[in-house]
C-alpha cells in the first residue's frame, strides 16, 4: 500500500519528434503514468509528473530531411503537435519539456564531464561506415539492415525493434544508408567517446539486484547483465545534438548520442520546470533520498533505463537519485502488426 505523503517523482519515456504519437505510445506510456499520476494525487502525495520530447540526434535529422526543413524548424513544429495531442488526451503532466532546450544542453554535458573524471569516459578511434554517395559519416540510425540474430530486414544501426537487441552498425548484413538507400559504403577511421560499462558492470549489476521489477522488465535488464556489458560508442559525426565539451580533447565537431542525453532530459526537464529546487528532486544530498522514482515505457527503452542510464549517473556521482520503480509494457499489436 501507497503511504501518503511521499514525493513521487513519475516520467514517461520522452518520445521521438520524428512523427506523431501512436496508439502504443499511449497504451504503453503515457496513459499508465498518467493513471498512476492521478492515482498517487487522489492518496495525497506530493507527485512531480515529468514529460517531454526526445529532441537531439539523428531521428530529428532523418524527419526533417524527408519533410525538406530545417532541423530546428521541425523539431518546433512536432513538440507543438505533440503537446496538443497530449493535452487533448488529458495527460496530467506536470511539465512537458524538451531536450533540445539549454538546460539539457548544460546538464548533458556536466554529467559527461564527471564521467570522463571518474574514468568512464574514454576516446577511441574506431572505422566508422562512410557513405560515398552522401558524402558523409553515417551515425548508426542512418545505416539500416537485416538483423542478424532475428532477421527483421529494417534493423536500425544501433537497434532492432523487433528483437529489442541493441547492435552496431557492423552487426547489420546487407547494411544500406537510410538517407539514400545506397549501398555504397565504405569503413574510414574517427575518434569517438565510449562508456567504460565494462568497469561500470560490477556497479550497476549490485544496483539491480536490489530492484524488484514485473518479469519483462527484470528479464531484459538481468539478460544484458548475463550476457556481459559491452563498452558502448556515446558519440556521433552529427551537427545536431549536444556538443561534447571542448576540455575532452579528439572531440571536435561531435556530439554526443541521443540515448545518454535523452534520459538526462528527465533531469533538465525539471530544472526547466523547477528551476530553484529540481535539486531536492534528484540530488540525494538534497532530499531526494526522500522520493520515489517511478518510470514507465515500452520494452523497447528498457534496456537504455535499467542499464545505461542508471550506469551513466552511478559512474557520474553518487548523489544522482535512481530508478525505484521501472515498469516496461510489451508492444500494443493492431491489426497483425
Amino acid at each position: 500500500m501507497q503511504s501518503e505523503n511521499q514525493k513521487i517523482l513519475v516520467t514517461s519515456a520522452l518520445l521521438y519528434v520524428n512523427g506523431l504519437p501512436h496508439l502504443g505510445h499511449m497504451a504503453g506510456c503515457l496513459l499508465p503514468t498518467d493513471v498512476y499520476s492521478r492515482a498517487m494525487r487522489l492518496m495525497g502525495n506530493e507527485v512531480c509528473y515529468i514529460a517531454g520530447t526526445d529532441e537531439f540526434g539523428t531521428p530529428a535529422l532523418v524527419g526533417a530531411e524527408s519533410e525538406n526543413m530545417p532541423v530546428q524548424e521541425y523539431v518546433d513544429k512536432y513538440y507543438a503537435m505533440h503537446k496538443a495531442i497530449y493535452e487533448g488526451w488529458g495527460i496530467s503532466y506536470d511539465f512537458l519539456g524538451r531536450t533540445s532546450a539549454p538546460e539539457n544542453i548544460e546538464t548533458t554535458q556536466a554529467i559527461a564531464m564527471q564521467l570522463y573524471g571518474n574514468g568512464y569516459f574514454q576516446p577511441r578511434k574506431i572505422k566508422a561506415l562512410y557513405s560515398v554517395d552522401d558524402q558523409m559519416f553515417l551515425p548508426d540510425r542512418y545505416v539500416i539492415g537485416t538483423c542478424p540474430h532475428c532477421g527483421y530486414e529494417n534493423a536500425r544501426g544501433d537497434q532492432c525493434d523487433k528483437c529489442t537487441r541493441v547492435l552496431d552498425p557492423e552487426e547489420l548484413i546487407n547494411p544500406r544508408s537510410s538517407v539514400s538507400g545506397s549501398t555504397n559504403m565504405q569503413w574510414r577511421e574517427t575518434t569517438h567517446l565510449f562508456i567504460m560499462l565494462t568497469k561500470l558492470a560490477p556497479i550497476v549489476a549490485a544496483w539491480l539486484r536490489t530492484k524488484d521489477w514485473n518479469k519483462l522488465t527484470m528479464g531484459i535488464a538481468n539478460k544484458w547483465i548475463d550476457e556481459g556489458l559491452q563498452d558502448r560508442c556515446y558519440t556521433r559525426d552529427l551537427k545536431w545534438g549536444v556538443p561534447v565539451p571542448d576540455s575532452i580533447p579528439d572531440m571536435e565537431g561531435k556530439v554526443f548520442y541521443v540515448w545518454f542525453d535523452a534520459p538526462i532530459g528527465y533531469i533538465s526537464i525539471t530544472r526547466q520546470m523547477l528551476p530553484r529546487d529540481w535539486e531536492k528532486w534528484w540530488l540525494l544530498s538534497k532530499g531526494a533520498d526522500k522520493v520515489k522514482l517511478v518510470q514507465f515505457m515500452g520494452k523497447d527503452n528498457v534496456p537504455f533505463h535499467s542499464i545505461t542510464f542508471p550506469a551513466t549517473l552511478l559512474g557520474a556521482s553518487d548523489d544522482y537519485k535512481t530508478v525505484d520503480v521501472l515498469k516496461g509494457f510489451s508492444f500494443l499489436n493492431f491489426e497483425g502488426g
